[in-house]
């Protein structure tokens, strides 16, 4: 029977290079009331949390062009979606397996062949105990991050001065170049190059670091 509890619908990203395991999992899901965004490896899955954030990470863990254990580590190096719970899928299943990929920053690790009830189960549990530390991190005031530091004397073009504004507002490199009327990777070198100047990892960072010093419009 289909889930019908009220409130706002969560969001699942399905991580998986076999289509099959794909197509079985999402519609499983799906049927359990969640929506659920793929991606086939890790790379694309980046792409996916340029543009949304969702409330949880199913991942397979053997993929080509980014496996799991690579976009765990780049999931948990950002500040943007350092706290959305992970679930690991893999066929292998030996200890030092579980472990590493717990060490890596999975929340729970999976082996296959795995009942989809088992999987709805966890994927419940996860979702709980993060809205528990939210909370629990509101109630308490929040705990505040440290402000970004970069080289005092970066001097930005016009052109990047703008672009930063719109990152800063939480604009997708293809809104931007809309709104510049430019190509998406005109705004993309735009962004790498301030990436080099500053120093800075991501998007993210450099969002806050605008923010923080008077440059979001």
């Amino acid at each position: 029977m289909k889930d019908t509890n009220t409130g706002t619908q969560k969001k699942l990203l399905l991580i998986d290079d076999d289509p099959n395991l794909i197509l079985l999992v999402k519609d499983y899901l799906e049927f359990r009331g969640y929506e659920v965004v793929t991606a086939e490896n890790g790379r694309e899955a980046l792409e996916v949390l340029d543009q949304q954030t969702p409330d949880m990470i199913i991942c397979d863990v053997m993929m080509p062009e980014m496996d799991g254990y690579s976009l765990v580590s780049a999931i948990r190096s950002d500040p943007k979606t350092s706290w959305i719970p992970v679930l690991f899928l893999s066929a292998k299943g030996q200890s030092q397996d579980r472990v590493k990929g717990l060490n890596i920053g999975a929340d729970v690790y999976m082996v296959k062949p795995f009942e989809p009830e088992e999987l709805v189960a966890q994927v419940e549990s996860s979702l709980k105990q993060a809205s528990r530390l939210i909370q629990h991190k509101d109630s308490r005031g929040g705990v505040s991050s440290p402000r970004i530091k970069v080289p005092f004397d970066i001097e930005l073009t016009p052109t990047e001065l703008r672009v930063v504004q719109f990152v800063a507002r939480g604009m997708a490199n293809r809104e931007i170049s809309e709104e510049l009327n430019v190509s998406q990777r005109t705004i993309e070198s735009h962004v790498s190059n301030m990436l080099g100047k500053t120093g800075l990892h991501n998007r993210t960072e450099l969002a806050r670091w605008a923010i923080e010093n008077g440059m979001a419009y």
